[in-house]
């Protein structure tokens, strides 16, 4: 799949999406995706065994996977998973829970997604509880 035409919320949608297939081949079952309120966005909401975790996506486009010995790589995502992005999941996160009536344990976790333009194959790195 020829990735290199499409937008940046295309490209954003099919990080999500595979996100949540990610969590979900890991045990998670995926409870909610694309929750908006004005203190911000929640990108994938998943539950595994008694806790819900809330996930921040955060996806790139790139020609070729970074290298894992590099930290100066030119296709980093994380370099968007910054704290005060992470304190504006966290708010809407309180609000979600709340709203949700949720009396069990939850925790911010981020993942970050590589999408390879000239054949759409993904690479993703799961970070746990980032908060």
């Amino acid at each position: 799949m020829e990735l290199s035409n499409s937008s940046r919320k295309d490209i954003g949608n099919l990080g999500e999406q595979i996100a949540a297939e990610y969590l979900r081949r890991r045990g998670f079952t995926v409870v909610d995706r694309n929750i908006v309120r004005k203190t911000g966005e929640l990108d994938v909401v998943a539950r595994k065994g008694d806790v819900l975790h809330v996930v921040e996506v955060k996806t790139v486009l790139c020609d070729s996977f970074p290298n894992d010995a590099t930290s100066d790589d030119q296709y980093d995502p994380s370099v968007n998973l910054h704290a005060h992005k992470i304190q504006k999941v966290a708010r809407t996160a309180e609000w979600y829970v709340a709203s949700k009536d949720w009396k069990g344990e939850w925790q911010v976790d981020g993942i970050l997604v590589w999408l390879r333009a000239h054949d759409g194959l993904a690479r993703v790195r799961y970070f746990p509880q980032i908060l």
